[in-house]
């Protein structure tokens, strides 16, 4: 079978990226050139489509697949050492998405929501996380404080308060994503909020926010009004 060196160059990716940008390549042709080498057998674009094919041609669905169960695709010629660039590649474009969502100065929901939801909609397995502010609402820092399962992690409120002191914090927004896709608040989400919240009063720290992300948007807990 002809290699991808035999074809035209307008038609090789990488040569095509050169030429003409990244607009002009496919999907398939972006993620050949992450592969960089096919088999005997087909080319590096051939491995791209058959694992587009096998994630429904879903970027958002290839973007939640770990380096292991893209090996378990099991797709010839697409092994660990591809798959991990694959993956980083997506991660990538992930936090690139995420810093041009962050606001330094918080002053509403809307201002840190879409920072974390670009941060953590992608992730198969929930993570609970935690931004701390300074006096002029400005972000410290953040940091993932636990990582659970499909259905729950567990936020140790001890664990926080010290960070925020450790930080010298004077507010804290919690965070944490629901792989299911469903914004609602549990009573779990909404009773350890409270517990959060009260513990923070006695270290003057003001918890401003429990913000919920999926890949369907963001709930706010302070824009609920049940904060």
């Amino acid at each position: 079978m002809n290699g991808i060196k035999t074809w035209s160059i307008d038609d090789r990716p990488r040569e095509k990226l050169l030429l003409k940008g990244t607009n002009a390549l496919s999907n398939s042709e972006l993620i050949a050139i992450l592969i960089n080498n096919g088999t005997p057998n087909k080319t590096a674009v051939d491995l791209a489509k058959e694992l587009l094919t096998a994630t429904n041609n879903n970027l958002e669905r290839l973007g939640n697949l770990s380096v292991k169960e893209i090996v378990q695709l099991k797709i010839k010629g697409l092994g660990q050492a591809k798959a991990i660039a694959i993956v980083a590649a997506l991660e990538l474009g992930i936090r690139r998405n995420s810093t041009e969502n962050r606001k330094e100065k918080i002053m509403q929901s809307r201002d840190i929501a879409e920072y974390l939801k670009a941060l953590l909609q992608y992730k198969q397995h929930e993570i609970f996380l935690v931004v701390f502010l300074n006096r002029a609402n400005k972000i410290i820092h953040h940091e993932i404080i636990s990582e659970g399962g499909i259905t729950g992690t567990v936020a140790d409120p001890r664990i926080i308060l010290k960070k925020a002191l450790e930080h010298n914090a004077t507010a804290i927004i919690l965070c944490h994503n629901h792989p299911s896709g469903n914004l609602e608040p549990s009573n779990a989400d909404i009773l350890l909020t409270r517990k959060i919240k009260e513990a923070a009063t006695y270290f003057d720290i003001v918890v401003t926010d429990h913000i919920i992300v999926s890949n369907e948007g963001y709930y706010s807990f302070a824009d609920s009004g049940i904060l």
